[in-house]
């Protein structure tokens, strides 16, 4: 693929009839979904997944895209994961929400190739739509309020777009108010 100028269009079609372009655990995921409201995927130059440069070249707001972030901590020699899904325009709040939610005395960012291996999925492309299903996700009211949000596809090379009260859905999903906490204006969170 041809690296994307800004204001490249977006071809959003279902996700479920472009397989190609979904992480294997993602298309298995999505396999079970039913409802009006069916994630759409459109295809991106790889180079470009990261949420400052995929919002800048296809005109995607910041607050319409949404980053899974996933956090691990120990609790009695054990490693605990969670994926934190909030708004380009915040930061999940790790060491406050998160590590009082995954009960650990210290939480921080996964190791990059930790969150790959355990996911199956690409970095900078990795969404909550597949995790393992002992993960608790955990999704920013503020993502569960929009009623359209850009997120992975499991694959740098797509992203998926779905309302986000959809990810509510998800096993283990649940709802946690002020997870995101605001940036910095041009400052995206990631």
């Amino acid at each position: 693929m041809n690296p994307a100028r800004p204001g490249t269009r977006l071809h959003w079609r279902p996700a479920q009839a472009s397989p190609e372009l979904i992480a294997t655990p993602v298309r298995a995921a999505l396999e079970g979904w039913s409802g009006n409201s069916q994630p759409e995927v459109a295809e991106i130059d790889p180079a470009l997944a990261d949420t400052a440069e995929f919002c800048l070249t296809y005109g995607v707001a910041l607050a319409e895209s949404a980053n899974c972030v996933i956090v691990s901590g120990k609790r009695e020699g054990q490693l605990r994961y969670a994926a934190c899904m909030v708004l380009a325009t915040t930061r999940a709040d790790v060491n406050g929400i998160v590590r009082r939610l995954l009960d650990v005395r210290k939480a921080s960012f996964a190791q990059m190739a930790d969150a790959v291996s355990l996911t199956t999925m690409e970095y900078g492309g990795i969404t909550p739509i597949g995790l393992p299903a002992r993960w608790p996700i955990l999704v920013s009211d503020d993502v569960a309020r929009s009623d359209s949000v850009v997120i992975g596809s499991g694959l740098r090379g797509s992203k998926l777009r779905l309302p986000g009260r959809r990810l509510l859905e998800l096993p283990n999903a649940q709802l946690v108010e002020g997870l995101g906490r605001p940036v910095e204006l041009g400052r995206p969170a990631g």
